[in-house]
This record gives structure tokens, C-alpha cells and sequence, in this order.
């Protein structure tokens, strides 16, 4: 028997422009909300300070405020960006979040998406990788000190110095790390190495589809380099795009409501645009059918959202949790239908929840036959001695 599929969404957040950011947020927070009844696993935020699109610069803060709201569903990161905070600073609040959760969050890091945001903090891009991998190891370091064990590092852009954590972290030992990649193999190499989980948002970037069906051998090989243990695939995540409506015309009308902001968003940003390369003179909804051509995402119905799944399963050899993309693609009440959608007809489908019930179905119809004859019998036993009992009760007495 396979193992069950989990499933959580990935909200950065993206919100166009032009709209109230505390009703923005506020939404998202409802959205978590929602996730949560309707039993998702997982529900991931970023970190972001520029562009005006990606609103919610601490996760954690954030977090913090949707597990006071849910009960079930898991928080993670997406990410905290490494290069921008002292590693001990990140390791204390992740102590307090853990705390504070009970235990429901994952730690994603990365190095920063934007480059906005590095050039408002004077960071070279380029510098930003390996100075995740150094914070990243100190963190590592800190987590995974034993007893009385102080941590010392120095690099050119933070020190530690007899560097401890004061409590320890709810979760033994800690809480789990996963690092995040897109489309360099930094972040397979550094999962491998340092024995983390893998957060792989590549999933829409050129070159990234591509790349899901090679990158678990990268984390593979760098954890047998490393000497350690062969990676389990359910530490995997991977990110896809979808969104559901009861027809597949219904869904590419839904997203003519954001798609095409979310796509010019991507150019404007400086980052890696998702495949948005659109024709002149496209009414909305022929930008939108023209996305959806390119394969890199599900718009339509829950049917094509199992195929679409399947699919990237079967490219990428097997991962733990799906993670979707969360987008302004559609209006609320048209995501949240997505949502319902995909809660009631896809995850059951991929968490083996289908199979029980259907047999239990298809057995009973077929002895129904033989169970209603006794069944029928009995009612007529049951009839007949009440009559009977009726009748001794009427008739009168002996010697009346």
C-alpha cells in the first residue's frame, strides 16, 4: 500500500496592488481557516519587503496568529529568509514558535527571492546562497548542540560567540527544516548535505518541471557524500498550480478575474517569470486558456487536477506533500469553492480514502439479495408473533 499523499498551500502571499493590505491579510487569515476545516495539512507563508505584492514580511508573527485560529493544520515557512536575520535570533523565535504551536510548524529556509529586498539591505545576490548555507549550518549547529555544548563562529557577516539556546524547542529534537529550491541545485545539495527536508518551488519556472526529475537524485547523492542516510522521499514537498471549478469553461472564466495581473506582477518584480509570455491584443480570457496550454498548471476540474498530479508523481519517481500555489487567480468565493472542490474529490483520491468505502459498497450490494431474504424473514417473525401475542390478549379467559 502506498503511502497516503499530503497536501497544504503555498501562500506567499500575491495580491495586486490597489487594494487594502488589512484586508488582504485579513482574507488570507480566513483562508488558513477554511484550510483547516476542510482538512489540508499544511499551510506555508513567505517573506517578502518590496514589490508591493507579497505582503506578510515575518511568517512567524503571522503564524503565530493563525494557530490561535485552527486546530489541526501545520504551519510552515516559505521562507524565512536567512540572509537577512542573525542565525541566533532565527533559532530563539523558532524555539518560541514551537512553543507556541505545540509543535504544528516546519522551518523552510532560503536564501531571499527577491532582489529588491537584498539591494534595499546592501546584499550581493550573489552572496545570498552561501550565506544562507552558513546561517543554515549555525542554526543546525545550535538545534543540535548537546548538553553544556557552546557553538563559535565567525563569518564576515555574523559571529557567534559561546552561543547557546536558553529553552529547547518543543519538538524533539527540533522543529523540521526544509530547504527551499527553484531552479539552482543549491538547495537539493544543501538538503543532502546537512539532512533536511527538500522545498521544491520550481515548479512553474522554466527549466523546473525539468528539473523534479532529477532533483532527488541531487539530494541523494549528497547525503551518500555526506554519510548519511538515503533521504525519504515523504521529506519531499513540491509546488503546483491549480485551480477547480465544476467545469473546466467555469474554471478559465474564474481566473480571468487575476491571472493576468499575477503573470505581469512576476515581470515587474525582477524575478523569473512564470511562463508568461503573452500574445498582443489577448482578450483576459484568451491569456488565461493560453496559460493553462503550457502545461504548467491545472485550470479546470478535479478530474484534471488527479491527472495533473499523477502526472508530476510519476515524473518525479514519488514525493510526501503537494503543495498549491496560493493565487489571487480567482475571486474569494471562486477560491474557496477551488478549495472545497479539491478537499472533496482530489485529496481523498491520493490519501487512500476512496477504496474502503467503495468496496464496503460494492460488498453489500452484492449479498443484498441473500441478506434481505433472512432480513425479510425476520420482519415477518417479528409480525407474526405480535399477533399472536395480540390475539392470546383478546381472547378470553378459561371458565369466563
Amino acid at each position: 500500500m502506498n503511502k497516503p499523499l499530503n497536501f497544504g498551500v503555498f501562500i506567499t502571499p500575491f495580491h495586486p496592488v490597489g487594494q487594502s493590505p488589512t484586508t488582504a491579510l485579513q482574507y488570507d487569515m480566513e483562508r488558513v481557516e477554511a484550510l483547516d476545516r476542510l482538512g489540508f495539512d499544511e499551510a506555508w507563508f513567505g517573506e517578502h519587503h518590496s514589490g508591493g505584492y507579497e505582503l506578510i514580511a515575518c511568517p512567524e508573527v503571522f503564524i503565530a496568529a493563525a494557530a490561535e485560529r485552527t486546530k489541526h493544520i501545520r504551519f510552515g515557512t516559505g521562507v524565512v529568509s536567512l540572509p537577512y536575520h542573525h542565525p541566533l535570533m532565527v533559532a530563539d523565535r523558532w524555539v518560541l514558535l514551537d512553543h507556541l504551536t505545540r509543535g504544528r510548524v516546519i522551518f523552510g529556509t532560503g536564501p531571499g527571492a527577491l532582489p529588491s529586498d537584498a539591494y534595499m539591505m546592501g546584499i550581493d545576490p550573489v552572496n545570498q546562497r552561501p550565506m544562507m548555507q552558513e546561517s543554515l549550518e549555525a542554526i543546525l549547529a545550535l538545534f543540535r548542540a548537546g548538553p553544556g555544548e557552546r557553538i563559535t563562529r565567525e563569518t564576515d557577516w555574523f559571529t557567534l560567540r559561546d552561543a547557546a539556546l536558553h529553552i529547547r524547542p518543543y519538538t524533539w529534537p527540533y522543529p523540521e527544516i526544509a530547504c527551499a529550491a527553484m531552479i539552482s541545485p543549491s538547495g537539493p545539495r544543501l538538503a543532502g548535505s546537512l539532512g533536511t527536508s527538500l522545498l521544491s518551488l520550481s515548479m512553474s519556472v522554466p527549466g523546473g518541471f525539468a528539473a523534479l526529475e532529477t532533483t532527488w537524485d541531487v539530494v541523494g547523492d549528497q547525503a551518500a557524500k555526506s554519510g548519511r542516510d538515503a533521504p525519504d522521499r515523504k521529506d519531499w514537498r513540491v509546488l503546483g498550480i491549480v485551480h477547480l471549478a465544476d467545469t473546466k469553461d467555469q474554471a478559465i472564466d474564474d481566473c480571468t478575474y487575476g491571472l493576468q495581473d499575477f503573470a505581469d506582477y512576476f515581470g515587474a518584480a525582477g524575478f523569473v517569470p512564470l511562463n508568461n509570455e503573452v500574445e498582443g491584443g489577448q482578450t483576459p480570457r484568451e491569456f488565461v486558456e493560453d496559460y493553462a496550454s503550457k502545461g504548467n498548471c491545472c485550470i479546470g476540474t478535479p478530474a484534471e487536477a488527479i491527472a495533473y498530479i499523477q502526472d508530476l508523481l510519476d515524473r518525479s519517481g514519488g514525493f510526501g506533500t503537494l503543495l498549491l500555489l496560493g493565487h489571487d487567480w480567482a475571486s474569494p468565493a471562486a477560491t474557496y469553492h477551488s478549495y472545497e472542490l479539491f478537499a472533496r474529490e482530489v485529496m481523498p483520491h491520493f490519501k487512500g480514502q476512496l477504496g474502503a468505502p467503495h468496496e464496503s459498497h460494492e460488498w453489500a450490494k452484492g449479498i443484498r439479495d441473500q441478506l434481505f431474504g433472512r432480513a425479510g424473514q425476520a420482519i415477518v417473525n417479528a409480525i407474526t408473533e405480535h399477533v399472536e401475542e395480540q390475539k392470546a390478549d383478546a381472547a378470553p379467559a378459561d371458565g369466563a
